[in-house]
């Protein structure tokens, strides 16, 4: 039954095709002779303009398909780029809190309830600092009553910036981890050295020359790497451990075999100090 309508859609078809060629016949020979009147040539040149429409639709239509095809095709890549980098990034979450969750059971067994690295943070901001001591000490606005305690290790954003001095019951002073002051209270510090061992020394002064900490009386005299991290080693009584100091900038190797001395950029920035954080260790 749908043989006949198949043969006559053919049939169409070609007619259909026939009559095209015809029609570009026609119109190219009436526009190349110059004899055929004008209005002759108009309908030849109507033709041909009917004819090119018929056979260029279906190819812009393919194009348009194609086109469509390719921008689907960019957006699905891009999209199970995203999807990979968002499985990524949950990943190293999940790995982060199984982590933390590691520690914790850790120190359950080991009836470890606190450690060097425990600390509660009070969060106070600048009230005072006087030009005259600048690189000395500031003042914070809390207290004892929010819990300060001297001796507290305080930070910046970026890190270590000193250690409260003097507590009242709303302020309490700050002494800055670049004072000049010799009998300031030194910060106990470690860093990792070429060959993976702990380095231990004390933040001994600060270079006003090159804004430079200097840490001494330092434990070993193996190699150790510009850009180390430097970080408290919580062996200083009330600082906790794993407060960022900043990074090696400079190693200088004393004669007669006297300790190297090494140079170490703040993480703080030390002349903008606005909002701080008083690290008072739990143990």
């Amino acid at each position: 039954m749908q043989k006949p309508f198949f043969n006559k859609k053919l049939v169409v078809t070609m007619v259909s095709l026939i009559i095209a060629f015809l029609l570009i016949a026609f119109s190219i020979f009436v526009r190349n002779d110059r004899s055929t009147p004008s209005f002759i040539q108009n309908i030849g040149n109507s033709a041909a303009g009917i004819v090119d429409k018929v056979v260029n639709a279906p190819v812009e239509g393919i194009s348009r398909v194609t086109g469509s095809v390719s921008n689907l095709t960019d957006t699905y890549q891009e999209n199970a780029q995203l999807k990979k980098k968002l499985d990524s990034m949950n990943a190293l979450q999940v790995e982060n809190e199984t982590l933390k969750q590691e520690n914790k059971q850790l120190k359950q067994q080991l009836s470890l309830n606190k450690s060097l690295t425990s600390y509660n943070d009070i969060s106070a901001y600048v009230i005072s600092r006087s030009p005259s001591t600048w690189q000395n000490q500031i003042v914070i606005s809390k207290g004892s009553n929010a819990g300060i305690t001297k001796g507290s290790a305080v930070v910046s954003d970026k890190g270590l910036i000193g250690r409260v001095m003097e507590v009242n019951k709303n302020n309490s002073k700050v002494e800055l981890v670049t004072t000049q002051d010799d009998a300031a209270d030194r910060f106990a510090v470690q860093l990792i050295d070429n060959n993976g061992q702990t380095v231990n020394g004390l933040i001994t002064g600060y270079d006003t020359d090159t804004n430079l900490l200097v840490m001494g009386q330092i434990t070993s005299k193996e190699n150790i790497k510009k850009g180390a991290q430097v970080i408290t080693s919580g062996l200083g009584g009330t600082t906790p451990k794993g407060l960022f100091v900043g990074t090696v900038e400079k190693v200088v190797n004393q004669q007669a075999g006297l300790p190297t001395k090494i140079y170490i950029k703040p993480a703080a920035d030390m002349t903008n100090l606005n909002v701080v954080t008083v690290a008072k260790r739990q143990d």
